[in-house]
């Protein structure tokens, strides 16, 4: 890390090489949230299956899974803003393949889920990479904050990106693939300015025992496996993102508005909190910290299930998403920080595949306890569920819970 140590938001974002990073990583984050509107559309408007706009979700999401050690491995062995650069370049050309295809109009669906299997393997490239990055460009005794600002520029493009390229597509459907060529080869050229200290690349002897050193890394550092295993099982059994739309129509009766609401207010609860973060950073008792907005977690997922009032959704929302934003900005720190650079790929990487791992097995994991025991039932079981793992997890893991301070 830099020896420099700007410790107000102001000074980092004078940063010029977190500047770069965050504009870099700004723009894919609203190229992917784009490219999903887009391909989700343009899928259903070819075949009108509900089945095959599944499918679009497991075919990004496949690459994550079987490519986790590769991509690990990339990201310690080769200069990372390096693979992050062919990852961006990789997905505007796949990207401008689509538009053209569709302007011409001969694209089918089969290409468009080839295209989509590219770029979740470039995707699933690039993530591992981008994280293993910040550390080597946030300045000393600053990634807590960088983290912070970084996760709230996530959450905007998150909120935007849908909304932007669903107007787009309106105009044509091979705008929003022209847009997002131009956003991934901007953030290919803003990531060739950042200037990062030097990296520690990976020299083991065989690649067989160096692709699978972050598993035995995470398995032999109980902090970190810890704070990894808690987000997937807290995230698996507390997420109600699926079963919004039942809440909308069935529950609180708001219809198409009201579900446009409900999936905001996380986000502007992220948002919220992330301003607060980029200010005021956790100095003490970060362990319990992350633990107590577990809890807080479960806690909103519950007051949510149980409410009959749109306000009091909207709320408990909101509170979720600010308290997932304290446990992110903590978790990402720590093992971040607990990890050595020459590591930092391989355990993003598994970190990276956790983190997919619970959304989409969480959506599956909402949809069949509420096939089961009913709507409600389901939620309050996942907001439960989710406070007994944070206990249990206390218990289980002491060594994270005592962690005082993570600079």
């Amino acid at each position: 890390m830099s020896s420099t140590i700007p410790v107000g938001a102001r000074e980092l974002l004078r940063h010029a090489p977190f500047l770069y990073f965050l504009l870099s990583r700004s723009l894919s984050r609203f190229a992917s949230q784009i490219a999903a509107v887009a391909i989700g559309w343009q899928i259903y408007d070819l075949t009108g299956s509900a089945f095959q706009l599944g499918m679009v979700g497991l075919v990004q999401f496949l690459p994550t899974a079987l490519l986790v050690f590769v991509a690990g491995h990339a990201a310690d062995r080769f200069e990372r803003k390096r693979v992050v650069q062919l990852c961006q370049i990789a997905e505007a050309v796949t990207a401008l393949f689509l538009a053209v295809s569709t302007f011409a109009g001969w694209l089918d669906e089969v290409q468009i889920f080839i295209a989509t299997f590219v770029i979740g393997i470039a995707g699933a490239f690039e993530s591992p990479a981008t994280a293993a990055l910040l550390p080597l460009i946030a300045p000393r005794g600053s990634l807590q904050r960088a983290t912070a600002i970084s996760s709230g520029a996530a959450q905007i493009a998150t909120i935007t990106g849908p909304a932007l390229g669903g107007l787009i597509y309106v105009f044509a459907p091979s705008l929003p693939y022209l847009v997002i060529v131009v956003f991934w080869l901007a953030g290919a050229v803003l990531t060739g300015f950042i200037h990062t200290e030097k990296q520690e690349l990976s020299k083991e002897a065989t690649v067989a025992d160096d692709v699978y050193a972050g598993v035995r890394f995470i398995r032999n550092n109980p902090a970190i496996l810890g704070t990894i295993s808690l987000d997937l099982f807290a995230v698996l059994l507390g997420g109600v993102t699926a079963l919004l739309p039942i809440y909308a129509r069935d529950i609180l009766q708001t219809g198409p508005l009201g579900l446009g609401v409900l999936r905001a207010a996380p986000a502007v609860g992220a948002l919220l909190m992330t301003a607060y973060l980029a200010r005021h950073t956790i100095n003490r008792h970060v362990g319990l910290r992350m633990f107590q907005a577990v809890i807080v977690f479960g806690a909103a997922t519950i007051v949510f299930a149980l409410s009959q009032w749109m306000w009091l959704s909207v709320l408990a929302l909101a509170l979720l998403g600010a308290a997932d934003t304290i446990s992110v900005v903590i978790r990402f720190s720590l093992v971040q920080l607990a990890t050595p650079d020459e590591m930092r790929g391989r355990v993003g990487a598994v970190n990276f595949l956790f983190i997919n791992a619970s959304n989409q097995l969480g959506q599956f994991e909402s949809g069949v306890t509420a096939a089961l025991f009913g709507t409600v039932p389901a939620a309050v079981l996942g907001g439960v569920g989710t406070i007994a793992i944070a206990l249990l997890w206390m218990k289980l893991f002491p060594s994270l819970r005592k962690v005082e301070r993570l600079e």
